[in-house]
């Protein structure tokens, strides 16, 4: 089951990537450039995009390699994409700078994520 709502978050935070992209690069452009921000909300949108087709393969690693740890590495991909995307578009958005102190915090778990696909694949 949960491999299914790995793919289906995967597609649903892939979309809405495409849609925060396109919005920020009109309906918010303004914005974005009087808070000198729009690299940081073009990085958001970047890894938002990148992660949100990771989660896909690995709900779809998971249908062949049912494997707990596979599990967590979804896990940890989600709570990076909200919590590094998510800070950025918010510090872009708003200039309130003690965001990027929570940002580093998602990167770690985009790693923590990509360390246990590598540690699996070396299984």
């Amino acid at each position: 089951m949960i491999i299914k709502i790995f793919i289906f978050l995967g597609s649903l935070l892939g979309g809405l990537a495409v849609a925060l992209g396109a919005f920020g690069a009109h309906a918010l452009k303004d914005v974005l450039v009087a808070n000198a921000r729009l690299d940081t909300y073009e990085l958001a949108v970047k890894y938002q995009f990148y992660h949100a087709l990771l989660l896909i393969i690995i709900g779809i690693l998971g249908v062949y390699l049912p494997e707990k740890w596979l599990y967590y590495a979804g896990y940890s991909i989600i709570g990076g994409i909200f919590i590094f995307s998510g800070s950025l578009y918010i510090l872009a958005l708003t200039n309130i700078k003690w965001l990027g102190a929570i940002t580093p915090i998602g990167g770690l778990l985009f790693l923590i994520g990509w360390g246990i696909l590598i540690f699996l694949s070396a299984k």
